[in-house]
């Protein structure tokens, strides 16, 4: 750790701080190894948790990649336009003027996925269509959630309606009823094996009723997901891809023969919230420093800003973790602040006024909302430096 913190100070000792970095060693060795556990299948980009055309080109000109899946609308198209030409767009929209570009652009309409999951999508992108007669690419999404005890108790995220595969294949054939439009794919995200660690420090309890959970889940969900595939392919014979996975789960969801490719992006940067696996481990590579402004006392520095706290519920575990110099910890009674941030340990003693603290964001892209610039590290020099999506402008949400 001592040669990275001397390696990342050296390498931006000629930029001020507060500044964002990617390791590039790191990051390409996290694509190598999400290349090695997808076994062969093609790995689609998640966008959102990589947040910078730059890297999205980089890590897609690398063998083993193909495809985005962007999170707005307005990103698909943008990204559409900047050249990327797959790009499948993993939540459902309410962009009336993103439908109408798309409806009246064959080039986006080629190139951007939408997500449907209730014919009342349709009729919104239908009733925004402003002349527009281009048929939009659709892919459908299933519910991957687990239900234990005769559905009264749920695991996963409240995504989409569409459980059981003979609703799939009901909406596939009202949307292969309707004029201009056209069923594609079909995706399901398992958040509750591919985002949720299951190696807690000091809760080893906790830990096995996790590693219980996700077994039974991927169990459940191999089966489903294949009958939802044969469902969905009765009524479209030409389904062009099956998307499941996630950086947590990418060789389990891609041992199944019903999916197609794997959806991953965090495991590029590698944050915080992915220390806690036991089927895989990544290379921190996206980091920021903050600049010690402030000495109030022995075994005390502030460094200046630092609450990024990443979305989710609530908890200590969304904020962002002092990573370098090892040893600091939040003060308990502020926290990580929104214009300062006190540190407490023994490491702060060495710390000087100007000196860096080294953070890794909770969450992967969601650093690049407060940067508008990634700082690309190899070795011990700053090589490039590539614009986030803000430092382009764009903010999505």
């Amino acid at each position: 750790m001592t040669s990275d913190r001397a390696r990342y100070d050296a390498a931006t000792a000629h930029l001020d701080a507060p500044l964002a970095i990617v390791d590039l060693e790191a990051f390409d060795a996290n694509a190598d190894d999400l290349v090695r556990r997808a076994g062969g299948k093609p790995i689609r980009v998640a966008s959102k948790s990589v947040r910078c055309r730059a890297l999205l080109e980089r890590v897609l000109a690398r063998p083993g990649f193909a495809g985005i899946m962007s999170y707005t609308l307005a990103e698909s198209v943008w990204l559409a336009r900047s050249g990327f030409e797959d790009v499948l767009l993993a939540y459902p929209s309410a962009d009336r003027a993103g439908f109408a570009e798309l409806a009246d652009d064959p080039k986006l309409a080629s190139a951007v996925t939408v997500m449907v999951d209730d014919p009342a999508q349709l009729d919104l992108i239908d009733r925004s269509r402003d002349g527009g007669a281009q048929e939009i690419r659709v892919c459908l999404e299933l519910d991957t959630s687990l239900r234990l005890l005769g559905g009264r108790v749920r695991v996963g995220a409240r995504r989409s309606p569409l459980r059981e595969p003979a609703e799939l294949a009901a909406l596939a054939r009202a949307v292969s009823a309707r004029p201009g439009f056209r069923v594609v794919g079909l995706m399901g995200y398992e958040g509750h094996v591919a985002g949720v660690g299951d190696l807690l420090a000091g809760r080893p309890l906790r830990s096995r009723a996790i590693r219980l959970m996700q077994a039974a889940a991927r169990k459940e969900l191999a089966a489903r997901r294949a009958e939802a595939v044969r469902a969905v392919r009765a009524v479209v014979p030409d389904l062009e891809f099956v998307n499941g996975g996630g950086t947590g789960s990418v060789q389990q969801t891609a041992a199944e023969d019903a999916v197609t490719e794997i959806a991953a992006g965090s495991g590029l940067y590698v944050p915080r919230l992915f220390d806690n696996y036991t089927s895989f481990r990544g290379r921190p590579a996206a980091l920021f420093a903050q600049p010690v402004v402030r000495r109030p006392g022995v075994g005390v520095v502030t460094v200046l800003g630092g609450g990024y706290p990443a979305s989710g519920a609530a908890g200590a575990d969304r904020l962002p973790e002092p990573y370098l110099p090892r040893g600091l910890r939040y003060d308990p009674q502020e926290g990580a602040g929104e214009v300062q941030t006190p540190l407490l340990g023994s490491p702060a003693d060495d710390l000087l006024i100007g000196d860096r603290v080294w953070f890794r964001h909770a969450k992967a892209g969601e650093l690049c909302e407060r940067f508008d610039a990634l700082h690309l590290v190899e070795g011990d020099r700053v090589t490039a430096t590539a614009a986030t999506y803000r430092g382009e402008g764009r903010t999505f949400l």
